[in-house]
């Protein structure tokens, strides 16, 4: 971050979602050895250039208006690290219900941040976001050799959830289902009831690349 300025490395089309303009950032709080921007965000320093929230936002709207879409996302990294840029975030939102009100935000996070700052659910409950929370793993154990953070911080994410659904926003979680396998989510939906949590657990898919290959290896995670 540079004061609000958020770097960014890449504004682009993508088909997920049924298609949807993307915002691509660097620069995260985890280092999931299955994280396809891996090696960016490993760096941050090196990528991208910095854009302010009214700048981020044209560059997205221009997407949106070229492609006739109504879905926006902020991806290749964690959108919220902190004060800075959960505010540059909510900036951005505004920005770009401003412009176009039919506009479908989908948040994309890891949830660790809004799990420890439950002000920062509070407050993303004034826009009509959608918040996708990944789950990076079913106990601290696996949490912690999936994420690379400590096993300690698996319970956050899942407060996320739980705090989001309290204050009326759209939340669930998603699992990387190579890694998960169907045990995998067994255990995670009863940590979620343990919570209180009552939803379905969406699954995506692993993009393999040779560096994401080699850090599955080094952190001995099997799929």
């Amino acid at each position: 971050m540079k004061n609000l300025e958020r770097k960014y490395y890449r504004f682009r089309y993508a088909r997920y979602y049924g298609g949807i303009a993307t915002a691509d950032t660097v620069g995260c709080c985890f280092l999931c050895c299955y994280c396809w921007n891996y090696l960016r965000n490993l760096s941050p320093e090196k990528f991208g250039e910095f854009y302010s929230p009214e700048k981020a936002s044209e560059r997205i709207l221009q997407i949106v208006r070229k492609k006739n879409l109504n879905k926006v996302r902020v991806s290749g990294a964690e959108p919220i690290l902190g004060e800075k840029s959960f505010e540059h975030f909510c900036k951005l939102i505004e920005k770009i219900y401003d412009e176009d009100p039919r506009i479908e935000f989908i948040l994309e996070t890891n949830g660790l941040i809004l799990g420890l700052n439950e002000k920062f659910c509070k407050r993303l409950a004034r826009y009509p976001i959608l918040v996708r929370v990944s789950i990076k793993g079913w106990d601290e154990k696996s949490f912690e050799k999936i994420s690379g953070a400590e096993g300690k911080c698996f319970i956050y994410p899942l407060r996320a959830i739980k705090s989001l659904q309290n204050y009326g926003v759209e939340a669930w979680p998603a699992v990387m289902y190579e890694i998960f396998r169907q045990d995998g989510i067994k255990a995670l939906k009863k940590k979620l009831e343990e919570v209180g949590i009552e939803s379905e657990i969406e699954t995506e898919y692993l993009e393999i690349y040779p560096f994401v290959i080699k850090n599955l290896k080094m952190r001995k995670v099997k799929i």
